[in-house]
């Protein structure tokens, strides 16, 4: 074995003799190491191991019989074998002393090289199948001890993992149960080993008959399945769990079947509210989007060129963006408003070494925080172009206090031109207001001619704003007959994004429509109908978080026609009005319009989609 050579060693205190030795020893895989002394030789044999020892009896000092017997007091040197070579004539005495002090034979000089090598091959031999011997046991160690350790792996495993291992026999008798299954199941291995499963009221009839067909099937390989099986658990009962099997064959017709149960009640669970969730997400998904349209589109109305367009309408997505980029840090949950102020003066928006901000430290819901993001955009854009921020000399103060429940936040603007009063509202004003939810006295600006002062008022949530006045209309019982276009139509809108409320009025008014109201609520949409002067209403599947389900209800006893406009799916919105048209977010101004005149046309038309 070239890889693992065999040693001898020749001890002589004449060279010639060592020389004569190794050029009679020399072949492939062994190697021959050579001493002129006792002391050189003992440091040789504990740095290396032997197969053979050659030791001439006669050397200075400490002869061949002396270093034999140090090397037999020695626990690394005792097990080499011994040859003495020797020139002297032996007689009795001397070769008992030799084999006493540990020799296996001699060699007598003149050397013989037949003799000679026909004795060290013996040993070559031996020692050989000694270095193999020792291969062997290393590997099997190596073995052995990988063994333990997969073993180890396996029960540590089997014992910490989530799954219940569990073996049965092929009678369903339970053969082993995992410290997994015990805490799955709430049994002890005790009280069901040695058990049929069905016996211990882990598996019914039915999972019975599941798992003998498994043990039945005939193929060649292992067999493995997988099913949903209601399994026992000691205290809450039947539980659902995902079970996969192996079938393993135990030789002269017998087999075993080795399971892994995974419990699977939150899964299923989960799948329950699965649909509720895909349509909530389905509803927000389109609500951002309708947002989107409208700003789009008011931003085009009043754009004078495309260049115009672009920019405002790029800074306007880029601070909804970096908005939801914040919120989606906070995992949706509240975010700060720090936060948000910091984001517009890292954008460019605001410009911070002109800025001062005052205020306690506040959290705003991803409603508020969406809408305050358009508001703190358009403010900022604004100073930048007409107010505080177009000249060098120009500050913003940014402050807000809490007053109870609500958040007062005023936008002063010193050191700026002149400022004067715009000659109407545009959309950027309308944004500034949507902080606010919509309501026109959320948001109200102090147009001063030293810099326009805006005071912004937030409640909890965007849930507690102050209700709008009812329209003042006349009840219809003797009115007019409803139009069948919507060229002089009166509808109400049923809207709590004031931001699509706003693009409905737009489109509606465009056809000639007349806007009664905008309810935000529930209460508020409920008194606007019953006050009557209504053709028809617009309503949102959704006001925030409430069903409108019984708004419904007063709209058809009150003969009123509706359309729903949500982002909800029909299976999300109440049920039993399927004659209410549904109109989509972000909806098309053409099938809007479509969709209303054929409902007012024909009363009561199918649902549209």
């Amino acid at each position: 074995m070239p890889d693992r050579p065999i040693r001898f060693l020749i001890v002589d205190d004449t060279a010639q003799n060592i020389m004569a030795l190794e050029a009679l020893l020399r072949r492939d895989g062994l190697i021959v190491d050579s001493a002129q002394s006792a002391a050189e030789a003992l440091e040789l044999m504990l740095r290396h191991d032997y197969a053979l020892a050659f030791l001439d009896v006669q050397m200075p000092e400490t002869d061949g019989y002396e270093l034999a017997e140090l090397m037999r007091s020695t626990e690394r040197t005792r097990g080499v074998p011994i040859i003495f070579v020797t020139a002297a004539e032996m007689d009795e005495a001397r070769r008992f002393r030799g084999y006493e002090a540990g020799a296996v034979d001699y060699i007598f000089k003149p050397i013989d090289p037949v003799v000679l090598k026909s004795k060290a091959e013996v040993f070559f031999r031996i020692g050989r199948q000694a270095k193999e011997l020792e291969r062997q046991r290393d590997e099997m160690q190596d073995i052995a001890r990988h063994r333990d350790r997969v073993m180890a792996q396996l029960k540590a495993h089997a014992d910490n993992s989530p799954l219940a291992f569990v073996t049965l026999d092929s009678n369903l008798c339970v053969r082993s149960w995992s410290k997994g299954a015990e805490r799955m199941f709430g049994r002890p291995a005790g009280d069901l080993l040695g058990m049929t499963a069905v016996a211990a009221g882990w598996l019914d009839e039915q999972g019975a008959a599941l798992l003998t067909g498994w043990l039945d099937s005939q193929q060649e390989s292992a067999p493995r399945f997988s099913a949903e099986i209601s399994l026992d658990h000691a205290d809450i009962g039947p539980i659902c769990c995902e079970v996969y099997g192996s079938v393993l064959s135990e030789g002269a017709g017998r087999q075993s079947l080795s399971l892994q149960v995974q419990d699977i009640t939150e899964r299923k669970q989960s799948e329950e509210v699965r649909a509720l969730l895909i349509g909530e997400l389905n509803h927000r998904i389109k609500n951002t989007l309708a947002n989107v349209q409208a700003i789009a589109r008011q931003s085009l109305r009043q754009s004078g060129s495309l260049a115009d367009f672009e920019v405002s309408f790029g800074g306007r997505l880029q601070a909804l963006a970096r908005a939801h980029s914040i919120l989606s840090d906070a995992t949706w949950a509240c975010a700060p408003l720090d936060q948000l102020i910091d984001d517009q003066i890292s954008s460019g928006t605001l410009d911070g070494d002109r800025l001062r901000r005052d205020g306690p430290p506040v959290e705003l819901s991803p409603d508020t925080m969406l809408r305050l993001a358009l508001t703190l955009h358009e403010l900022g854009t604004n100073a930048a172009k007409y107010g505080a921020l177009s000249v060098p000399q120009g500050r913003i103060e940014l402050s807000w206090r809490l007053d109870g429940p609500c958040l007062e936040l005023t936008w002063r603007e010193t050191g700026g031109p002149a400022v004067t009063p715009p000659e109407r509202s545009g959309f950027g004003t309308t944004l500034i207001g949507a902080a606010g939810g919509g309501d026109a006295s959320a948001a109200l600006a102090d147009w001063r001619p030293e810099g326009v002062v805006w005071t912004i008022r937030l409640t909890e949530g965007v849930t507690r704003l102050a209700a709008p006045a009812c329209p003042d209309v006349a009840p219809v019982t003797d009115g007019p007959r409803r139009p069948a276009t919507l060229q002089g139509s009166r509808i109400l809108l049923v809207e709590d994004e004031p931001l699509v409320a706003l693009d409905l009025r737009y489109e509606l008014e465009d056809a000639g429509a007349t806007i009664t109201g905008i309810a935000r609520t529930v209460a508020e949409a409920i008194a606007a109908a019953q006050a009557g002067g209504i053709d028809l209403v617009l309503l949102d599947g959704n006001l925030k978080g409430e069903p409108v389900d019984e708004v419904a209800q007063v709209l058809d006893g009150l003969s009123v026609p509706f359309c729903f406009v949500s982002g909800y799916g029909r299976e999300h919105l109440p049920q039993g009005f399927d004659h209410a048209p549904l109109i989509e977010k972000p909806f098309r101004p053409d099938m809007l319009r479509g969709i209303l005149t054929a409902l007012l046309a024909r009363g009561l038309p199918d649902a549209a989609e």
